[in-house]
């Protein structure tokens, strides 16, 4: 288990990048804590980038790669959503692409942008060196409604939103052609889901309407799964996570009508879900999980 206290640098290794399908590469995280997956795709005409990594250096690191591979293509930038590992490298494409998402990420951002700024500062020094330069900028353009489409010329993306889930804002982007899709953190792979429920500052989660987006993304009948974390596989990550709520969600159902104080609960039941994973990562994320849900039953 990563020592959350002192993370290691969360650089963005540009080499660490493949194609994936024609045209679609990722720079993949190496499993480094706060860093992403991070998708290129182009099209004829444009080449669309999805997340950035955190920070200003990190972001730029990642538009030269872009610009490497997209030649005179114009850039399009969209975010997964609103944490700073995701989009706080954002102010390295300001002026330089497009930046595209939803409304209810960039109200989420405008709510929540500088305390989480200012919290993942606090975890340690890499962290804080990493987000020592950052700006916080804004969209170039929103959509509102469940879905937006981008003409790449020669290929469509698809981005769409359910509303609150893991955040207000989550988005996911698919490429119909190749039967791509990118999760953020609806979807990680051997990892903990990330339940950030930190009452009462931060509860914009829904845990239900979160298991309603993973089976959507099932109808899609991805070929290729991009988690936001872990290693790119098939829709068998979309199901992991899902699966995992559903039985926490009941395994503290259960609890709860048994009279378990929520702290009981997370004594009893925490140990046999980190059992039931002994493979997956950052196991402190299941007491976040098991609070999240009890709270709903309370």
């Amino acid at each position: 288990m990563t020592d959350q206290a002192a993370p290691p640098a969360p650089d963005v290794d540009t080499s660490a990048i493949q194609e994936i399908a024609r045209g679609v590469y990722v720079i993949t995280d190496r499993r480094v804590p706060l860093v992403p997956n991070i998708g290129i795709v182009l099209g004829d005409k444009s080449a669309l980038v999805i997340d950035t990594g955190m920070g200003n250096a990190n972001g730029r690191a990642v538009l030269e790669a872009a610009k490497k591979l997209a030649g005179d293509r114009e850039l399009i930038l969209t975010l997964t959503h609103f944490h700073p590992e995701h989009g706080y490298g954002a102010d390295a494409f300001k002026g330089v692409a497009k930046i595209i998402y939803n409304k209810a990420q960039a109200a989420e951002f405008a709510d929540k942008g500088q305390p989480y700024l200012d919290m993942f500062k606090g975890m340690g020094p890499a962290v804080a060196a990493a987000l020592a330069d950052t700006t916080l900028v804004e969209a170039d353009e929103l959509y509102d409604g469940a879905e937006h489409i981008i003409d790449l010329g020669g290929r469509t993306v698809l981005l769409k939103t359910w509303g609150k889930a893991h955040t207000r804002g989550d988005q996911i982007v698919f490429i119909p052609d190749c039967k791509v899709l990118f999760t953020g953190d609806l979807a990680e792979e051997k990892t903990f889901p990330i339940f950030p429920w930190f009452p009462p500052d931060d509860m914009d989660i829904d845990g239900a309407n979160w298991l309603k987006v993973l089976d959507d993304c099932l109808k899609l009948t991805p070929v290729i799964v991009v988690p936001g974390h872990g290693d790119i596989d098939d829709e068998a990550i979309l199901t992991d996570v899902r699966d995992y709520i559903t039985d926490v969600a009941a395994k503290v159902k259960t609890a709860a009508a048994a009279g378990k104080s929520e702290d009981e609960a997370i004594a009893d039941l925490g140990p046999s879900i980190r059992a039931a994973h002994p493979s997956w990562h950052f196991p402190e994320w299941i007491d976040f999980a098991i609070r999240y849900f009890y709270a709903q039953k309370a």
